[in-house]
């Protein structure tokens, strides 16, 4: 009987052993895991010195540069735990170091010098942004850290692999030489948490890290050291993933999103346009003629942020499957893939933490009371608003001559890009062949206003229309919404009433005028030549495409709550008050900091935006302005050069469309972390503005 206890008794006192071993924050668990990840991706960085060589080796320079880099790397991942300086310090060689190697490449690839820069600035932004973990966090033990090291590395194997792979400018030697360092370290990585972990467990795990080496040998031997280290990195995730100590407190990777509101909106988005594009690329995604990649990445992107610019004709180039992705894309962007993942995380009985609900919250603009039941009036409301729109279109789309199939399809997708602020449209010239069709055009507008405002904003509009309080943001919202569509209205009308809207009658011109003035905040549908337009009324598109629509809402731009707390401000200032009272209330200092912050990040991204479309593409600077700032602002109108972009100007404007739908100040909120400073006594100072 002692003897079959005895092993019982032995696992007990080694767990008891490892509680009473030094512990480490659970935020240290969750930074031991780029460790392992730079460890692993150290020895990938010398192939920087051969990229843009081909067949003449590198000079002495670059290949010291790219040596170095490894170096840095690896110090950097080394030290980044126990000296956040110091980690810092290195990282910053490693890049810079990289950069150099890489240079010669960079500078005759345009597009690899896109993407080089955009992975610089995330990664200084990611290096800036480190900080040491606070110590009163929950516990974890030392093993776990090990394993995070390991899955880390074990996910960089493969992108690795395929990276050497499909780069054949690398020398075959270099090449093995590079994967089989790789999997050494991640072998290394794996040794260091088998030697942690308790002993029944160890023994097999010793049992198979033995095999390794030798298997690694034969591989090398036969040149398939790329399926090898796909495998190995595949087993010892699969390995160490499911056993997990029964001291520690979990995390789970999906609260790194959920608890962070920035990185959720942004990862959402991000996966929806990956497998939009995944999906438009498909051969029955089109029709007879093959889609390159970057349209179709273009084209999910433009569906998911719901913007509308397009380089392929949608009508004729893509199939009716492919019409249908284009037409899901677009209203799981618009109406947020968060919003239905809730109410389905909801139905299946997953419970969400305050912090990840009020994350979802602020997302939302939803009431933090009653998530649920806010996000299920959201999705009634938006269904049977598009249903009427369909049923409504449909009819008239068959009046106008379509055969009922095609009615019913084109009302469908109309009414759904027109309340998702989509802009995407069944008629190659977009609804120019309906700008005398008043009931078509009245339709498609009011879809897009209602859809430009907050869904919670529209369900407040009988409230309002009988003079009962609503909230003020709402009130804000409603009040320069409506300001801004008479303006529009009354400038286009006046402005282009000899121009574009010449030959119409004055009904017509002012259904135009008026529809104009709608889809300028942010839906994109057109029904006159948006290039042909004067001068005046091409600022005024601008200045209304930059604003855009109503925040919780499907548009985009700075929003109306924004413009409308500044110019309130403004108004506040010249007439010698010192705080803004809107209803017998006063607005928050911090809600007039948040909407300069969005006007400032905003003008920041548009002028970087105009800037590199100016230096890389030939083509004019007013046509470039407009399609900046309709990319930014999620419109979706263009003045024609869309088609015209290269690939590089295809991809800045890919760029520029998903930061405008996740908001420009996410950008610089992205890697932030919520942290609770104190704030100390500080004198104040006047300084001279004028």
């Amino acid at each position: 009987m002692s003897a079959c206890i005895y092993p019982a008794w032995v696992e007990s006192q080694y767990h008891e052993s490892r509680m009473r071993k030094q512990y480490i924050n659970r935020p240290f668990v969750r930074t031991a895991g780029p460790q392992g990840l730079l460890i692993v991706l150290s020895v990938c960085l010398p192939a920087l010195t051969w990229l843009g060589t081909f067949t003449d080796p590198p000079p002495a320079w670059r290949i010291g540069a790219g040596f170095l880099a490894a170096i840095f790397c690896l110090l950097c991942a080394l030290s980044m735990i126990d000296s956040v300086l110091l980690g810092k310090i290195f990282g910053l060689l490693a890049l810079l170091a990289a950069g150099v190697a890489a240079w010669p490449y960079l500078i005759h690839d345009p597009f690899a010098a896109l993407a080089g820069i955009v992975m610089f600035i995330y990664i200084a932004f990611s290096l800036y942004d480190y900080r040491e973990p606070q110590t009163k966090q929950r516990k974890s033990t030392h093993p776990d850290r090990c394993k995070q090291r390991l899955l880390w590395g074990g996910m960089v194997l493969p992108v690795i692999a395929f990276f050497v792979e499909n780069t054949d400018q690398l020398p075959g030697l270099l090449a093995n030489g590079i994967l089989v360092a790789a999997t050494i370290l991640e072998l290394v990585l794996f040794g260091q948490w088998v030697r942690l972990q308790t002993p029944p467990i160890k023994i097999w795990l010793h049992l198979a890290g033995l095999a390794v080496p030798g298997a690694l040998g034969l591989a090398f031997y036969y040149q398939v050291i790329l399926s090898f280290s796909i495998i190995i990195a595949l087993l010892l995730i699969v390995l160490a993933w499911p056993l997990q100590s029964v001291f520690e407190n979990r995390f789970y990777w999906w609260e790194t999103f959920l608890n962070h509101p920035a990185r959720l909106l942004f990862s959402t988005f991000l996966f929806l346009c990956f497998v939009g594009s995944i999906l438009l690329s498909l051969p029955v995604a089109r029709n007879s003629q093959s889609i390159a990649t970057v349209d179709a990445v273009f084209t999910s992107v433009s569906a998911v942020c719901v913007t509308g610019l397009a380089v392929l004709d949608t009508p004729t180039q893509f199939s009716l499957i492919g019409q249908f992705i284009i037409l899901l894309l677009i209203q799981l962007g618009g109406l947020g893939i968060m919003t239905i993942t809730t109410v389905a995380m909801q139905v299946m009985g997953i419970r969400m933490s305050l912090r990840q609900e009020r994350a979802l919250t602020s997302m939302t603009n939803t009431d933090h009371r009653n998530l649920l039941h806010s996000l299920v009036t959201i999705l009634k409301l938006t269904f049977l608003i598009e249903l009427i729109g369909t049923v409504l279109l449909t009819v008239l789309f068959w009046q106008a001559g379509d055969h009922p199939a095609m009615a019913f399809w084109r009302g469908l997708f109309t009414a759904i890009s027109a309340f998702c602020n989509a802009g995407f449209a069944l008629q190659s010239n977009s609804l120019v062949n309906y700008n005398t069709n008043t009931a078509i055009l009245t339709v498609v507008s009011w879809l897009i206003v209602i859809g430009g405002l907050a869904p919670a904003t529209t369900l407040l509009l009988p409230r309002y229309l009988r003079r009962q309080p609503i909230p003020i943001s709402d009130r804000i919202a409603i009040l320069t919404s409506i300001a801004l569509l008479i303006f529009g209205t009354g400038a286009i009308l006046v402005l282009e009433w000899n121009g574009e809207l010449r030959r119409f009658g004055f009904q017509d011109k002012l259904l135009n005028a008026w529809f104009q003035s709608v889809t300028l905040r942010t839906a994109g549908f057109n029904t006159i030549a948006i290039q042909h337009v004067v001068s005046p009324v091409y600022l005024i598109m601008l200045m209304l495409m930059f604003i855009g629509g109503s925040p919780g809402g499907t548009a985009g731009g700075i929003k109306t709550t924004t413009i409308g707390i500044l110019m309130t401000a403004f108004w506040t200032k010249i007439t010698n008050r010192h705080e803004i009272i809107i209803q017998h209330t006063r607005v928050r200092p911090g809600s007039i900091y948040r909407a300069v912050t969005i006007l400032i990040s905003g003008i920041i991204i548009w002028f970087a935006t105009v800037l590199i479309l100016e230096i890389t593409q030939q083509l004019p600077a007013r046509d470039i302005i407009f399609e900046a700032t309709s990319a930014l602002a999620t419109v979706g109108l263009s003045t024609g050069i869309t088609a015209s972009l290269d690939p590089i100007g295809k991809v800045i404007v890919i760029i520029v469309m998903f930061i405008g739908r996740t908001g420009p100040m996410t950008l610089f909120t992205l890697l932030s972390e919520d942290q609770a400073n104190p704030i100390p006594d500080s004198p104040d100072v006047r300084i001279s503005l004028n």
